[in-house]
């Protein structure tokens, strides 16, 4: 690992404030791209409390054109090297929502995927200067929602699935220039990222409800739009709580000799059900898990 910086989004909490960490423990320079960092709040406090001088907070709000350019600069001013460049980028930054294409305004279909979609655009096209010139490593955080849709999480898939084509795209530019990109794909771990609490989950649902269009809440009723959320709770509840699994594959793609396209960190429930919402025919696969 030697002298390798490593810039990670949305270290506040969750999957970048773990990975923050543990690449730290592995030896690299970290930039950990940090939302309220210059709130002096989240991650980026205990990050820099930490006084080490491999572990660098950044003010980066993924979604700030300037914002992402200063990042560079600071970045590329402070590397031992700025002609070696940066070794890894992990775009991991990530908001998510919930709600029926009926339920939900255009206004949160632009919100989620401006962070997951365009931001992860626009700090790769930042930062891929010096990721070419070290020959280095980028990494997307997608989903196992990149892969497959499911009901009430529209805005999130398409993020997603976004995600993945930009990052196939990406991965058959870069490979003549020698730098590796590679999709994690996580399963359910929302339990594990502090997404949703019940308070969020509440908030939400209250403020997609007051929003609704009279027709689509006569339609609908109130009774079936608490069974939705109800199911979404449940959803939140069963999630691992482990991070380890999504941690580990990070790292694998920024260490190993021979990264995967693909990583699955996932138990074997959302495993199969993957393979099976993406290998067989849709008139199975809806009936399996849909309907």
């Amino acid at each position: 690992i030697g002298s390798r910086a490593v810039l990670i989004t949305g270290c506040d909490s969750g999957f970048g404030f773990a990975l923050a960490k543990h690449l730290h423990a592995k030896g690299f320079i970290i930039y950990a791209g940090c939302l309220q960092k210059n709130k002096g709040e989240g991650g980026s406090k205990e990050l820099d409390n930490m006084n080490s001088d491999r572990m660098r907070t950044v003010q980066l709000n993924v979604c700030d054109s300037k914002e992402v350019d200063r990042a560079v600069e600071h970045v590329n001013s402070s590397l031992e090297d700025p002609e070696k460049g940066l070794w890894g980028l992990v775009n991991n930054a990530g908001i998510s929502t919930f709600g029926e294409v009926e339920f939900t305004s255009m206004d949160t279909y632009m919100e989620v995927a401006e962070v997951n979609l365009w931001g992860t655009v626009r700090t790769t096209k930042a930062f891929l200067p010096l990721i070419r010139r070290s020959k280095g490593r980028v990494v997307n955080i997608s989903s196992m929602m990149g892969r497959m849709g499911s009901p009430a999480r529209s805005p999130y898939c398409i993020t997603k699935f976004g995600v993945e084509a930009f990052s196939d795209c990406l991965r058959y530019e870069m490979q003549p220039q020698g730098v590796m990109v590679s999709i994690v794909e996580p399963g359910n771990f929302i339990a594990a990222t502090n997404l949703y609490s019940p308070e969020r989950i509440k908030a939400i649902a209250d403020k997609m409800w007051d929003e609704l269009p009279e027709i689509v809440r006569k339609d609908y009723g109130r009774k079936y739009f608490d069974e939705q959320v109800s199911k979404m709770e449940t959803y939140c509840n069963s999630g691992s709580t482990d991070t380890s699994p999504v941690i580990e594959s990070v790292a694998h793609a920024l260490t190993s000799t021979a990264p995967y396209t693909r990583y699955h960190p996932m138990d074997y429930y959302w495993w199969l059900r993957m393979q099976i919402m993406t290998h067989m025919p849709a008139a199975i696969s809806d009936r399996l898990y849909v309907y």
